[in-house]
């Protein structure tokens, strides 16, 4: 049974490239997909980290609460002032779909290429202890070394340890995050410490 996405519920979110296309072929596609992200997510979610592959993307977010996303939803459409659980997660999974059919449509045009690009159903897993949110996110900026395309977190561009270890403005949620560990440094710390050998089994595609 596919995991209903709540209000105020924290979830890694991730999604695959269908068979062996790419999701990101340019610096470009990189950029346009953040852009479509903040449009779509942002206004129902704070992203507390996200990393973006070649072929694949990791996103941690935790839901915003049921009167904002009401508001939300009501203001781009009135008569949800009474949604259910049921209907919101609803919505809220259809943002999701907005996001990658609009990536997907600009994606086949660019490149003149027809049909899905991302996998049916995104996959989503409620964080639900702290150890799970603390791995997760560094699972999340240590991606990009377990596949081998780089041998230290800094050096991909294309993930949110540049903006939570500069605290330069972005679309995650730093304070929260770095209040989270007790600060920069403690970050930091988390993310250099050794990892044990099944880190990324509990958190790799199923």
């Amino acid at each position: 049974m596919k995991t209903l996405l709540q209000p105020e519920s924290v979830y890694h979110i991730y999604n695959h490239a269908n068979g062996s296309d790419n999701l990101f072929r340019e610096q470009e596609n990189y950029k346009y997909f953040l852009k479509k992200y903040f449009e779509y997510i942002n206004p129902i979610a704070q992203t507390y980290a996200y990393c973006l592959m070649p072929n694949h993307f990791h996103m941690m977010i935790r839901i915003k609460g049921k009167e904002e996303l009401v508001e939300y939803f009501n203001s781009k459409k009135p008569g949800f002032k009474t949604l259910e659980e049921v209907e919101l997660s609803y919505l809220i999974s259809r943002q999701f779909s907005n996001l990658f059919n609009g990536y997907t449509q600009a994606f086949n045009k660019r490149y003149n290429r027809r049909g899905s690009l991302f996998m049916s159903n995104f996959k989503r897993k409620e964080v639900d202890d702290n150890s799970y949110f603390s791995g997760l996110i560094r699972y999340i900026h240590n991606n990009p070394i377990h596949h081998k395309f780089v041998k230290d977190i800094f050096s991909w561009e294309h993930s949110s340890i540049h903006t939570l270890s500069s605290l330069k403005s972005g679309m995650v949620a730093q304070k929260e995050v770095l209040r989270w560990f007790g600060g920069k440094d403690e970050f930091l710390k988390y993310h250099t410490n050794s990892q044990p050998s099944d880190f990324h089994k509990r958190f790799e595609f199923e």
